[in-house]
């Protein structure tokens, strides 16, 4: 389980004298170990679909922000296609999977370790400069060594190889696309980690799954998820799946280039002024909870401390689930118990000219119940986490939306809907 996982990373390009040797027959796993988490995962032959009504391509997800931690899809890759878990994170660019080359540290996978071929993406080629920060060396021109750091703590470490990845159509056939991915042999865990083969990274850069795709021209550079409340969801590539006249869209901002956001927010609660604006915001699917800088968390549980005044709760000092828990006179099973009783908060931000957008979220998508039957604020305190002065809207927060980041439009979407089935039309946004 994993309590605060954040996905923001730091790219980082190392370069060593390390080669794939994809004759390697052995595994050479590290001592750490992930141990056991309560992650749920489907059929591996069902995860991934090429949607019937275009070039859209959907992922079932699974998995939940409380108490799984995250959500995971499956991926197809190598020829025989072979299944793969992964962390969709949209704060990352880099997919990467834990590698048998053979492995120097690798953690507890689900499935076998990925097993590379031969063919190496060089130092040179554009998807490697892109992780590169300025001006860099090629001390070995054969192959692309990185290094990816994450906001928890963790790390991978590997080298850049092309390999086939499949796509399951609902028809049957299959679609297959060659992809760069990371071959990780050699991997830190972070304070929180989930019981996965990788990390499959869509954020904006050259690296990112669905850039490469869209370079192949098999997709349209967009992509979204649908995260359920109830457990599971969907994510897509392609821009078949939604109507977007339906879709409050906002402009992606050109000073945060690094990351999906849509720039500065101010801070509503309850429909109200906070008096705290110019909060520089991420959208991130890496993160499962939504964290607010330093002032803005301290106003925000303020806020909704000032509002249980008086309500029959009392806060919950022995629960270590998060930071800030309640007690009821009895235990709650569920958010619907206390939902009455909280406000919902709103971010709004400038959409171009004079318009402000608002991105609106109810008690039931900044609250979990703990194993102890207490409620909890699943909003934390992102400088104490290492963010600064960065305000993420997590999981948690995204929950029965559909969220889109349209790469080609430079525009982030949202709207209410269901995210309970996989889609099959534009009606899925409600």
């Amino acid at each position: 389980m994993r309590k605060e996982k954040v996905g923001l990373v730091a790219l980082v390009i190392i370069v060593s004298s390390w080669c794939v040797s994809p004759a390697s027959s052995s595994s050479s796993r590290g001592e750490m170990s992930r141990g056991k988490a309560p992650v749920t995962f489907g059929s591996p032959s069902s995860s991934l679909a090429l949607n019937r009504v275009g070039s859209s391509v959907v992922f079932s997800l699974h998995g939940n922000v409380f108490p799984t931690g995250s959500y995971n899809t499956t991926i197809f890759v190598g020829q025989p296609p072979k299944p793969y878990f992964v962390d969709p994170d949209t704060g990352s660019d880099l997919t990467w999977l834990q590698c048998d080359a053979p492995c120097r540290r690798c953690t507890q996978t689900p499935h076998p370790l990925y097993r590379p071929n031969s063919d190496l993406v060089i130092c040179r080629d554009p998807i490697c400069a892109s992780l590169h920060s300025g001006d860099y060396k090629c001390d070995h021109p054969e192959q692309c060594d990185y290094e990816v750091e994450y906001a928890d703590g963790g790390s991978s470490l590997g080298v850049l190889v092309k390999d086939d990845f499949s796509f399951e159509s609902y028809g049957g056939g299959f679609l297959s696309a060659r992809v760069a991915l990371g071959c990780g042999y050699d991997q830190i865990p972070g304070r929180s980690n989930p019981f996965l083969d990788g990390v499959l990274g869509l954020g904006k850069g050259k690296s990112s799954i669905v850039s490469q795709l869209s370079s192949q021209g098999l997709v349209p550079n967009v992509l979204g998820h649908c995260l359920s409340a109830r457990g599971g969801g969907f994510l897509f590539f392609g821009d078949d799946l939604y109507d977007s006249s339906r879709i409050m869209w906002t402009p992606m901002s050109r000073d945060y280039l690094e990351h999906y956001s849509p720039g500065t927010a101010e801070l509503l609660f309850a429909g109200k002024a906070t008096g705290l604006k110019n909060l520089l915001l991420v959208v991130d699917s890496g993160s499962s909870y939504t964290y607010f800088s330093s002032q803005a968390y301290q106003a925000f549980a303020f806020a909704v401390k000032k509002e249980l005044n008086g309500k029959p709760f009392t806060e919950a000092l022995d629960d270590p689930t998060l930071p800030l828990c309640w007690k009821g006179r009895k235990p709650f099973k569920n958010i619907r118990d206390v939902r009455k009783y909280f406000k919902p908060f709103a971010l709004s931000f400038n959409s171009g000219g004079r318009t402000k957008n608002q991105f609106e979220v109810p008690p039931e998508s900044y609250l979990i119940i703990s194993s102890k039957g207490n409620v909890c604020m699943g909003v934390l305190n992102g400088t104490e986490a290492g963010l600064q002065n960065m305000n993420v809207i997590g999981d948690i927060s995204m929950q029965d939306k559909m969220v889109i980041y349209d790469n080609e439009r430079q525009l982030i979407g949202w709207a209410a809907a269901d995210c309970s089935r996989n889609p099959k039309s534009r009606a899925t946004v409600a």
